[in-house]
């Protein structure tokens, strides 16, 4: 058996996690040039989220998903409209300002509500399902259905944003905000719409992570560092870049592992700074959806 094949299979399937954590972050760029430094703070207020409506509720994981999906497209609207809207134009200071405050406040949210011990949710028995892959390998069923949900997300923006009205909107605002307005759109209702879809996102990335791995109240700006690594290795706007990106920075940080076992996240920090070496724009830069 070759380990190296094993690498590249958990390298791929990593970054098909990886993407979702980057996609929301990617199309709230990609709309409003808005960098969000709290999203992996949003990322892991999703997850519990849904630990605590199976927890309350009594119900099954794909069920607390699902009502945490409507409740991340309204606090994502709202918190457009309420909060972000004001912080728009041409410096990006107070925006940054702004999210990092969010990032505080869910922080330390979090840990007042369930504490800085690191919790789970029930996978039903998804995390130790595998498919077998010959006779000496096997592929995990929970992070193939994170690949594909990835895969399947990635097309879902790129089709929203070629071929519906709506995308024709979000790309109208990001070009030109104020010929946008003169054309009749609501570039505050635009934007409020794009961060929903955004943290619809977040909120399936966060369910994910949860399912896969225990998440913990300060985990949020690791996730945040992840998915700003995997946009900027794909390029800035580009959706399929960022998934591309993603599965870069996961296969390279596998590869880390398999040298060393300390050496992974490094090896991923180390692609991230050769790609803004070698190409500042990204593997597939692209101002629009």
């Amino acid at each position: 058996m070759n380990p190296w094949i094993d690498v590249l299979l958990q390298g791929l399937l990593l970054g098909g996690l990886y993407a979702l954590f980057a996609l929301g972050l990617s199309l709230m760029f990609g709309v409003m040039r808005l960098t969000n430094t709290a999203h992996g703070d949003f990322i892991v207020l999703a997850a519990f989220g849904a630990i605590a409506a199976a927890s309350v509720l009594g119900v099954q994981t794909w069920l607390a998903a699902l009502l945490v999906l409507p409740a991340a497209f309204a606090l994502g609207y709202a918190l457009q409209r309420g909060v972000l809207n004001g912080t728009l134009g041409k410096d990006p200071l107070p925006s940054l300002v702004v999210t990092f405050g969010l990032s505080i406040v869910v922080q330390n949210l979090l840990l007042e509500v369930f504490s800085a011990d690191p919790r789970s949710l029930d996978s039903g028995g998804l995390a130790t399902m595998s498919l077998p892959l010959g006779e000496d390998r096997a592929l995990g069923v929970l992070p193939l259905m994170a690949s594909a949900l990835a895969a399947a997300t990635t097309l879902a923006l790129q089709t929203l944003f070629d071929r519906t009205s709506l995308g024709r909107s979000f790309r109208a605002v990001s070009d030109d905000k104020d010929i946008a307005e003169l054309m009749g759109l609501d570039a505050r209702r635009v934007y409020a719409l794009a961060t929903a879809i955004a943290f619809v996102v977040v909120a399936m990335a966060g369910v994910l992570q949860a399912t896969r791995t225990t998440v913990a109240p300060a985990d949020g700006p690791l996730l945040l560092l992840f998915a700003f690594e995997a946009v900027i290795i794909g390029g800035m706007g580009s959706f399929w870049g960022t998934f591309v990106g993603a599965l870069a920075l996961g296969l390279t940080q596998q590869i880390g592992f398999r040298i060393d076992p300390g050496w992974g996240i490094w090896f991923g920090h180390l692609m991230f700074l050769a790609v803004l070496v070698i190409r500042p724009q990204g593997l597939f830069p692209k101002t629009r959806g």
